[in-house]
């Protein structure tokens, strides 16, 4: 803190690498035993205002963190952006911040256990987005999540002592079939939906999500819960539709996935749940999908 980089202007950018730089400090979010070295800037706003503090772009695990003069650790976040995302992989973001004018701050670049490397640092105001409202049916079902919730409803792997639900689809007579349903967060858990549906008689299934927040989309295999794994995803913005093509043999079990893009809600996001909207073609027409499955073993996924 003694030497950190001065932030004279804002907006602010600024690029550098924390590999020849001392471990000084340290925050717990969630993780702990860190080692890894830090760069330090100080920053002092002339005003009252909500900052965004973004490491988009940096090539290592990164982690970020803001304190006080007296050591105090005012926010952090270990990980904002994850695989699939353009920003990175495990690399950190602060967003909605409130600084005080003339009071004076240090953001620290940190990483995670003791990885290192180059960074790349953007702050500027925080411009709350404009909200994304689907109106839709829902066809999910699923109890209203709360914290201390039981996922028992299409959890897939991610629920095994609920005998791993999935939610079955079964399309019209032409094959098609729309689902809305709900996800979200509860405790430091986020609500993942595991689908199942059948591949028509084309061999091809054109599956469209649109959703209020920024969500993922899997397709998975093999269809085992100890081997299961991402086969192909997809990273969803609010409100910005995206299509996944998946192809196969006619009569062939999918298995989805469709849950948060973040660990965490958004800033200013209120409550647990927000809607989503899947548009299925190519499905078996007047197929016969069945939750009543059975397992050779279990193996919890994304919690």
């Amino acid at each position: 803190m003694a030497t950190a980089l001065v932030i004279l202007e804002f907006p602010f950018s600024d690029t550098g690498n924390t590999t020849d730089n001392l471990d000084d400090y340290s925050a717990d979010c969630p993780y702990t035993g860190s080692t890894s070295p830090d760069v330090v800037y100080s920053f002092t706003p002339d005003a009252d205002q909500q900052i965004t503090i973004d490491l988009c772009g940096s090539t290592y695990d990164t982690k970020t963190f803001v304190m006080n003069s007296d050591l105090e650790i005012l926010a952090c976040n270990d990980d904002a952006y994850f695989q699939g995302n353009p920003c990175g992989t495990y690399v950190s973001a602060i967003e909605d911040f409130s600084v005080l004018g003339g009071t004076t701050y240090f953001i620290v670049i940190d990483g995670y256990g003791g990885d290192s490397g180059d960074y790349i640092l953007e702050m500027y105001e925080f411009i709350p987005p404009v909200p994304c409202i689907l109106d839709i049916d829902d066809d999910e079902g699923e109890p209203e999540l709360v914290d201390g919730y039981l996922d028992a409803w299409n959890g897939g792997c991610n629920s095994p002592d609920f005998g791993t639900p999935f939610q079955s689809l079964l399309a019209d007579g032409n094959g098609n079939r729309t689902f809305g349903g709900q996800s979200g967060w509860y405790d430091s858990f986020i609500d993942t939906d595991w689908i199942i549906v059948l591949m028509g008689e084309y061999g091809l299934i054109e599956w469209t999500v649109i959703a209020e927040q920024e969500t993922r989309i899997f397709l998975l295999g093999p269809q085992d819960c100890v081997d299961v794994g991402i086969v192909e995803s997809i990273w969803l913005d609010p409100c910005e539709p995206a299509t996944m093509s998946i192809q196969g043999s006619p009569g062939e079990l999918i298995w989805l996935w469709v849950g948060p893009a973040e660990f965490a809600p958004p800033a200013g996001f209120e409550g647990h749940e927000y809607n989503y909207l899947c548009t299925f073609t190519g499905l078996y027409p007047e197929g016969c999908a069945t939750d009543e499955i059975s397992f050779g073993g279990i193996k919890s996924l994304y919690r």
